[in-house]
């Protein structure tokens, strides 16, 4: 799926945007194909960008491995004061992996944890 295809794919899915986290979607070669309000806000407007020189060989290896063999990173951060989630995950088209999606969720002070059934 290209850049094109996947604007055609947003245009019939407007609801991302409506988001109150981060969404950033990229490629395999690690270009931004997608952000919704929220990042944009966050990060700037990255779209057509590689977001590779933004990360450190570490990450630039966790990138790697999602992309080459699926999975799931998950970790929080703190920055300027607020806690967040970030989820990172391949997006696939007929099981073949396409790209990565990050959520990046703020967290609140106090977050309960349920344990059910």
């Amino acid at each position: 799926m290209n850049e094109k295809e996947f604007e055609s794919l947003k245009a019939s899915c407007p609801w991302p945007d409506e988001l109150t986290c981060a969404l950033t979607v990229c490629d395999t070669e690690g270009v931004v194909l997608y952000q919704n309000r929220r990042s944009v806000e966050v990060n700037g407007d990255v779209r057509g960008r590689s977001m590779m020189p933004c990360h450190n060989e570490r990450s630039r290896g966790i990138i790697a491995r999602l992309l080459a063999e699926g999975g799931v990173n998950a970790y929080t951060i703190e920055k300027r004061g607020i806690r967040k989630l970030i989820y990172q995950l391949p997006w696939r088209v007929e099981g073949q992996i396409r790209g990565l999606v990050e959520f990046s969720l703020e967290l609140p002070d106090e977050l309960p944890h349920y344990v059910r059934g």
